[in-house]
């Protein structure tokens, strides 16, 4: 019982103290916010990212499925100069709906994943946060398809730019060729 309630706070804590301004969707919904997101949007806080990759980016699709344990299993196909590529992703439950953590196996660290803000059927904002040799944070905007209605892609760069992103480091990339490769 104490381990219990420990982890919880600690968890807690650790989300506030990440980005405690940035709450998850209120009454979450893991159910309804399963299937297939195409990332429509990105903005990200690190000039090295953004600068070299900004014409390489293209929309990337995802497919989200519940697991029994509240945990989430996100394979990612994302348009590489190699060629199209998927990924697993295994994001863990917090006790807060809508926020989860997984292990950047290319980082070597925890990330925090929090659902901002989802009508479940058009769109979703989601804040990605990692601490290394400083804080990095990204938010991105999904959709249920590659084009999502300008007022929403307003509303994801209104948020961006309200959480300290610079316009140059906000982007909507064009779709990716073929990618996910067709009949998957």
């Amino acid at each position: 019982m104490w381990i219990t309630f420990v982890t919880m706070a600690t968890a807690m804590v650790c989300l506030m103290g990440v980005h405690g301004d940035v709450q998850p969707q209120r009454d979450f919904d893991l159910q309804r916010f399963a299937g297939k997101w195409f990332r429509v949007g990105l903005a990200y806080d690190s000039p090295g990212f953004t600068a070299p990759y900004r014409d390489k980016l293209r929309v990337s699709m995802g497919i989200l499925n519940p697991q029994t344990n509240g945990n989430v299993n996100l394979t990612m196909w994302t348009q590489r100069s190699s060629g199209c590529r998927s990924k697993l992703y295994t994001y863990e439950k917090t006790a807060i709906p809508g926020a989860f953590t997984y292990f950047s196996t290319r980082h070597n660290k925890v990330k925090d994943i929090t659902v901002v803000e989802t009508n479940y059927n058009e769109y979703a904002l989601v804040l990605k946060h990692k601490k290394m040799d400083r804080e990095y944070t990204q938010v991105a905007l999904y959709g249920r398809s590659q084009k999502v209605k300008p007022e929403v892609i307003q509303k994801f760069r209104d948020f961006a730019t309200s959480h300290g992103f610079p316009k140059d480091a906000i982007l909507t990339p064009p779709p990716a060729e073929n990618c996910p490769p067709s009949g998957r």
